[in-house]
């Protein structure tokens, strides 16, 4: 923590912030959107992999690459990468590119999360293998079990490393993972859910640019880069607010950077926090 102490008031307004901004009006655009498409936990929670995976850089080549992808698997996403060889992806997805990404690599993750349901049954059995549903402190299976969930996908794809599926033991905060996790263990008007082994209390916060200046401000962070550390430093200092559920007020908070005429300035302005958070 810094040495600045957290503004006043600080629970009040983030509840203000959740009660205003975290509703369904407020998601568009965004590859969150593809996951109310779909019913089926088995179908979600695969659509949310493949989504939360593809989100980085310009939203409008987001979208069109998760909707390319999902074109290609129909109506039941699961069961069509359950009975999906790696030929048959990579002919369908021969012209995939998003940007560090092309359809070689996207058809052997593709593989991997098909083989992990055929081995597993599901995804989210996947991550219990690897302490979902741990007893302990809120939180202290979380990396681990992002880690292990991530390789193993990796392996089965044939993927050694790969820019979709960052791995939390290079240091990195796997934002978009920690995202997915979101989407799928929080339930509420944004975020839909469908796992049962990660409780809320567990979930790391997703540190993209703009809740790392956001959680920097609040006196959260004292790190200078957005990485592993610095997400567990933000996490710990939600967690002291909101001890059950410290993922809460995220997407509420995020929307100011995102969305046209909301800047993290303005946000911490309403903290009481001058200068950006700097």
């Amino acid at each position: 923590m810094t040495d600045t102490p957290r503004p006043r008031g600080t629970l009040e307004l983030l509840e203000e912030l959740y009660a205003e901004y975290n509703r369904r009006e407020y998601v568009s655009p965004d590859p969150l959107e593809f996951l109310y498409l779909y019913d089926d936990p088995a179908d979600r929670e695969v659509v949310g992999l493949i989504a939360s995976s593809l989100a980085y850089g310009r939203v409008a080549s987001i979208l069109a690459s998760v909707r390319r992808v999902l074109g290609v698997l129909g109506d039941s996403p699961a069961g069509a990468l359950a009975g999906t060889d790696f030929p048959t992806l990579s002919e369908r997805l021969g012209d995939f590119k998003h940007r560090f990404n092309d359809g070689t690599e996207m058809s052997k993750f593709l593989t991997g999360i098909g083989r992990a349901i055929r081995e597993h049954g599901s995804l989210e059995n996947l991550f219990r293998l690897y302490g979902g549903g741990a007893s302990g402190p809120p939180g202290s299976f979380i990396l681990g079990a992002m880690n292990g969930f991530a390789s193993k996908i990796l392996e089965y794809g044939g993927l050694g490393t790969s820019q979709l599926l960052p791995l939390t033991s290079r240091g990195s905060a796997c934002k978009r993972l920690a995202l997915y996790i979101r989407w799928m263990a929080r339930e509420d008007d944004v975020d839909p859910g469908g796992w049962n082994s990660v409780a809320p209390r567990d979930i790391i916060v997703p540190l993209d640019t703009h809740m790392f200046r956001i959680a920097s401000g609040l006196g959260f962070v004292k790190r200078r880069s957005a990485d592993g550390p610095a997400a567990a430093e933000a996490t710990a200092g939600f967690r002291a607010l909101c001890p059950e559920d410290p993922a809460k007020y995220d997407f509420a908070l995020t929307r100011f950077g995102i969305r046209t005429g909301m800047s993290v300035d303005e946000l911490l302005e309403k903290f009481g926090v001058r200068g950006g958070g700097e």
